[in-house]
């Protein structure tokens, strides 16, 4: 196993939809062991295969604050139900990083339900519905997938916080990544 580099907003595997799985090979077990250390030094709760630089529909979670699913997990080639989010601007307990945004927070309105429909490592599907913040991680995962970051879904006043922090740190072009354990930063 190996901790992998994350890739940080500008780079374009970002900012794409991920292509579905179709191989379920040693080669998709190495990678999916890889973005478990990865998440665990980093320390995050979900990592999406695009944050590594794969261009694949796979996240992980591991996330023990909940009895709706494993504490640890992988969803493949997922799709994603929500409930509608409650209208309004986010409160101060909707806040959350991101691993591609490194040591910034943000408030966002999620949908407090979530239906997670995917298959496992083993192509096995299964199913999980889950509420609260691991609705949230399903959907922050998810949107990683579909080439969107959490900072692309800020409203006012947030999303200018976003966007200074992003001119701040250079960020928003190619080539830019850190290392769990390796680099001093954490999202």
């Amino acid at each position: 196993m190996a901790i992998l580099p994350i890739t940080i907003c500008g780079e374009p595997v970002l900012h794409r939809p991920a292509e579905p799985v179709t191989e379920f090979d040693d080669e998709l077990r190495q990678l999916v062991d890889d973005m478990f250390e990865t998440c665990e030094a980093a320390p995050g709760v979900g990592l999406a295969a695009p944050q590594v630089g794969v261009g694949k529909r796979i996240f992980v979670w591991m996330y023990d604050d909940q009895d709706e699913a494993p504490a640890r997990g992988v969803a493949i080639n997922p799709v994603l139900w929500i409930a509608p989010p409650e209208p309004g601007l986010p409160g101060e307990d909707e806040v959350e990083g991101c691993l591609s945004f490194p040591g910034e927070r943000f408030a966002l309105r999620r949908s407090p339900r979530a239906l997670l429909r995917a298959v496992d490592i083993e192509g096995k599907p299964f199913e999980h519905e889950v509420t609260g913040w691991f609705a949230r991680i399903m959907q922050h995962e998810f949107d990683h997938l579909n080439g969107l970051l959490y900072v692309d879904r800020l409203v006012h006043p947030e999303n200018r916080g976003a966007q200074k922090a992003e001119r701040k740190n250079g960020w928003g072009v190619p080539g830019l990544t850190w290392t769990p354990g390796i680099d001093d930063l954490e999202g």
